[in-house]
This record gives C-alpha cells, structure tokens and sequence, in this order.
C-alpha cells in the first residue's frame, strides 16, 4: 500500500476518457482515493458512474464498501501498475545423494538407497497470488435529527350569520361538525352581530336589507290599518241596525 499513499495529481483528461471507455465496455475500473479526499486516502473503491460535470464537480461515482459516493477528480487517482506481482514456481527438491557401501568383504548387497518422492509443482500465476484489497466500508453522514411533531390543535370554529328570504339564521361548526343548526335571530341581534365586524361594505349591504324590510313592513302596516279601519265601519253600521 506504499505506493498507494504517495502524492498523486487526481485523475487526468486522459484518465477520465479512458475510464468512461470502461464503464460503456461493462467494466468497473479502480481507482485510488488521494489525500484530498481525506481519512479514506490510500484506500480503493471501483468506479460506476461519470455524471455531468457541468451540473457538478463531483461527477465520479465511486463505489467504497455498501455506498456509492460522487467525487471530483483531484479525490482521485489511477492505481500504479505493477503494485501486486506474481510470487516465482517453487523448485522441486532436490533428490538425496546415494550412501556408497564402507570398503571391505562383502556380505550383504546393499540396501537400495530410498529417493523421495518428487514434490509437485504447482503452477502460480499472477491472478491466484495477486491480492485483492478489501475496500473498507466509508463512514457514513450522520443522520439530521427529525423535527418535533407540532402538536395537533383543535379544529376552527365556524359561526355563519345568513340573511335568506326575509329571515336572519345563525349557525355555528367546528371542523366537520355542526354544533349549531340554523337557527333565526331577531334583526336586533344580527345588527348587534354585523356592529362586531368592521367591514363597511358589509354594513351597508346590512342597512339596504334593513331599509327594504322596513319599507315592506310599513306597507303592510298601512294596508293592515285600511283593511282594520273598513272592518271597523262595518261593526259599526251592523250595531246601529241592531
């Protein structure tokens, strides 16, 4: 990992050509993060994605541990060549020396000298002895505290004064609910109502309906008292016959 922690430039035109190249070819190439990318510097993560650098710096989405992070290229660097090398074939050992026989009378032919076995060689190439580095898991942002839920008030409260048909009702609901069903008020207490509400437009639609009443109540009136006075000489004339 020596060679991983030297200083490095972050990742060139060239580099980013040829690793855009990559990833439409399938392949996820590697790269070394450098000392501008912080506690994580030295370690390796595997390219998956180049974003629009116009939109932001950080357009190289790099796989590191369960994340995938965006980094700028200076975060970056390509892994020097020839940072892992295939280990030589063990030799096979070599066979033991015969014993020769001591000088003298013959009486025995000599045991056979015992040669062991050849070991087997075992082929290593660089892609079994080569390893692989782990990329350790990155420390992940800390979660923003989740704001205190308001507490739930109670729902509005509704009081409706209509004027309808010669008649004032008022009515009253909170939310969904009716807590008071029209119900007809005298015109004083609607005055009193409408005085609260300082709205000229209001008062004066409230005075035109108050005049038209009062001139359809004075027309009443006065046919009341035409119809009372002819019933009245009626009476009259009916007594002085009796």
């Amino acid at each position: 990992m020596a060679a991983a922690r030297t200083a490095v430039r972050g990742l060139s035109t060239d580099e980013l050509s040829s690793i855009r190249d990559s990833l439409a070819a399938g392949r996820k190439p590697k790269v070394v993060f450098t000392a501008a990318a912080g506690q994580i510097e030295g370690q390796t993560g595997q390219v998956v994605q180049l974003t629009d650098p116009d939109a932001s710096d950080e357009f190289v989405v790099v796989r590191f541990g369960r994340d995938e992070l965006p980094f700028s290229p200076t975060d970056l660097a390509v892994p020097p060549r020839g940072a892992s090398r295939a280990t030589p074939a063990k030799k096979a050992a070599p066979a033991a020396p015969v014993a020769e026989p001591p000088p003298g009378p013959a009486l025995l032919p000599p045991a056979p000298a015992v040669v062991p076995a050849p070991r087997e060689e075992k082929k290593v190439t660089a892609s079994t002895v080569s390893t692989v580095e782990e990329p350790t898991e990155a420390p992940r942002p800390a979660k923003r505290a989740a704001k205190p839920a308001r507490p739930k008030g109670p729902a509005g409260l509704t009081v409706t004064l209509a004027y309808a048909d010669g008649e004032w009702t008022v009515a009253a609901a909170q939310g969904t609910k009716s807590l008071a069903k029209p119900y007809v008020i005298r015109p004083a207490e609607a005055l009193k109502m409408v005085a609260l509400v300082d709205v000229p437009g209001v008062h004066e639609a409230v005075e035109q309906i108050m005049a038209s009443e009062r001139a359809e109540a004075e027309s009443q009136a006065e046919k009341l008292r035409a119809e009372l006075a002819e019933i009245e000489a009626r009476l009259a004339e009916l007594r002085d016959v009796g």
